[in-house]
């Protein structure tokens, strides 16, 4: 029997957070709670949770800064809660690093296979675990990713891009194709979001300034990995 998954709930409202608490009950993780981010960014220091639910809106710390303190540290998985519904707070919460955004009211069964989707993907193994071109060198089984030899952290859905990247060095995809291999499913809400993804690989992968990025972008139909780039 395999392990239960261990969900950290970041929420300062107490009904809220019990609710979720119930249901990850219900689907069989194992759930703590604290209730601002000063609580969340000790917990994971003490306890490495397999995912974190994150509101947006704490006391102490927001959610936002929590997420960019906790990107310094762990690739561990963030869904974001939120009360904001516009796409720009989509994008500025991806852009922290968040894997995912639940917006609230939620359905907690909706939350629930999201978490579900999330932690798929990362226990997901492939046959050819090391995967390579120019400059980078990615292990699936480890869940690492080298630069020049130097390890980089990256969130579940950068890791997920770069690896559909490196699978097909220098295929042209289209943001529909690299939202697929990132959430697992293609949203229009979430397409503008693969900008935000590729801005923060980009940044990561790009150890040496005077070096171009390998991933290029191509006009009216989205991105490829060129393996071409000299390094």
């Amino acid at each position: 029997m395999s392990e239960k998954k261990h969900i950290l709930i970041v929420e300062d409202e107490i009904k809220i957070a019990s609710l979720i608490q119930k249901y990850l009950v219900l689907h069989e993780y194992i759930s703590s709670h604290v209730s601002n981010g000063i609580e969340a960014l000790n917990s994971v220091k003490n306890c490495m949770p397999d995912l974190i639910i994150l509101d947006v809106m704490l006391p102490h710390l927001d959610g936002l800064e929590v997420c960019k303190k906790l990107r310094e540290m762990t690739d561990v998985p963030i869904i974001f809660l939120s009360a904001r519904i516009e796409e720009v707070d989509h994008l500025i919460g991806f852009e922290a690093g968040a894997d995912d955004y639940v917006t609230k009211p939620f359905r907690p069964l909706e939350l629930m296979a999201r978490v579900k989707a999330i932690l798929n993907r990362r226990n997901h193994k492939k046959v050819e675990n090391v995967l390579s071109a120019g400059a980078v060198t990615l292990n699936v089984d480890t869940h690492s990713v080298y630069v020049k030899g130097r390890l980089i952290k990256l969130t579940l859905n950068e890791f997920n891009l770069l690896r559909a990247f490196l699978e097909y060095p220098n295929k042209v995809y289209s943001r529909q194709e690299l939202l697929t291999a990132s959430h697992g499913k293609y949203s229009e809400n979430y397409e503008r979001t693969i900008d935000s993804h590729i801005k923060n690989l980009r940044k990561k992968l790009t150890v040496d300034t005077l070096i171009p990025s390998q991933i290029e972008s191509i006009y009216g139909v989205g991105y490829k990995f060129s393996s071409n780039l000299s390094h």
